[in-house]
């Protein structure tokens, strides 16, 4: 071998060690959900990794995989002890599964309205279920909550009072606080999973859903369901939690950064979500599908004892300061 020769071999192993170095010195991070690309909380979530890899000069690349794509909501929470995600979205009824009384945040009829939910978000009954299911996981944290939308029921038959869903077979999330409000109301509440609800409404699996506007439209419900019921029995939440082992190994300046970026993303999408809302109506409307208001009220009355009872997953002291926020 010839000194040239030996020179390019000694530069070549030296930039291949530099290169590797500089990896090293990064941390890859994965976020799991299971929402489309084109929704708010993926665009949210890209802008965050992209935010938080800008304040950190580079150190922290956090790669969004949404659709399901690393598993499905029950897979994605074991996902955050296992270690296989660091980031999640997740429903608070979801989280309720480690820690129940936050699962309070997806009771039905439990806000009056959205500025009753925002003022439950920004106070310190949340901090304080935070702080309990951080403590009761293990470690993971919650670093943002964002507004889910109020939650609705599609049919391909008017259900205006209690009594028309009797028997119903209604798609719920695969978490049991959503049997409260269907049980209450005498429907069937049948688990599926959220990237197969689709195929399932289109086979008559199941008789119905219920989720909010912008994801009825996301998911495209309405192709497979003739009517839209405006029930809003639940006002939904997002958490954005990142794993007990990840949140571990940061330093506290960039536990900050993360808390920050993360909790204005929730911000963000919160707000998308409220504009969403507000054109929807007119929007389906337009394209020729049927949105039916309901009287709320005798709704409300079927699930009202479910709140206070002593098997729900609170205390009634908890239900009663969430109910006193002004």
């Amino acid at each position: 071998m010839n000194k040239r020769t030996t020179l390019k071999t000694s530069c070549a192993a030296l930039l291949l060690a530099l290169g590797a170095g500089s990896t090293w010195a990064q941390t890859q991070l994965k976020w799991a959900h299971v929402y489309e690309i084109g929704e708010s909380y993926h665009k949210q979530a890209l802008w965050a990794a992209e935010e938080i890899k800008k304040r950190s000069n580079g150190k922290y690349l956090i790669e969004v995989f949404p659709a399901s794509t690393l598993g499905k909501e029950t897979e994605i929470n074991q996902g955050l002890t296992l270690g296989t995600v660091d980031i999640i979205y997740t429903g608070v009824a979801f989280a309720g599964r480690t820690y129940p009384p936050i699962s309070i945040a997806a009771a039905p009829f439990m806000f009056r309205d959205f500025a009753h939910w925002q003022a439950f978000r920004n106070g310190p009954i949340f901090k304080e279920l935070a702080a309990a299911y951080d403590e009761k996981s293990g470690g993971h944290h919650v670093v943002g909550c964002t507004y889910y939308g109020l939650r609705h029921m599609t049919a391909n038959k008017p259900i205006l009072k209690p009594e028309d869903m009797k028997g119903m077979k209604l798609r719920v999330p695969d978490a049991p606080l959503f049997t409260m409000f269907p049980k209450a109301v005498g429907a069937n509440p049948t688990p599926i999973a959220f990237a197969e609800v689709y195929l399932a409404l289109q086979n008559g699996t199941v008789d119905g859903q219920e989720n909010p506007l912008p994801t009825i439209e996301a998911k495209k419900f309405y192709e497979v369901q003739k009517h839209i019921m405006l029930t809003g029995h639940i006002t939904e939440s997002l958490l954005t939690i990142v794993g007990s082992s990840t949140w571990a190994k940061l330093p506290e300046a960039d536990k900050k950064l993360f808390s920050d970026v993360l909790w204005e993303a929730s911000t963000r999408a919160t707000a998308d979500i409220v504009e969403a809302e507000n054109r929807l109506v007119a929007d389906f409307q337009k394209r020729g599908v049927s949105v039916l208001k309901v009287d709320r009220g005798p709704f409300i009355a079927a699930v009202q004892k479910s709140l206070t009872s002593p098997d729900a997953p609170w205390p009634k002291a908890l239900y009663d300061r969430v109910q006193a926020i002004k």
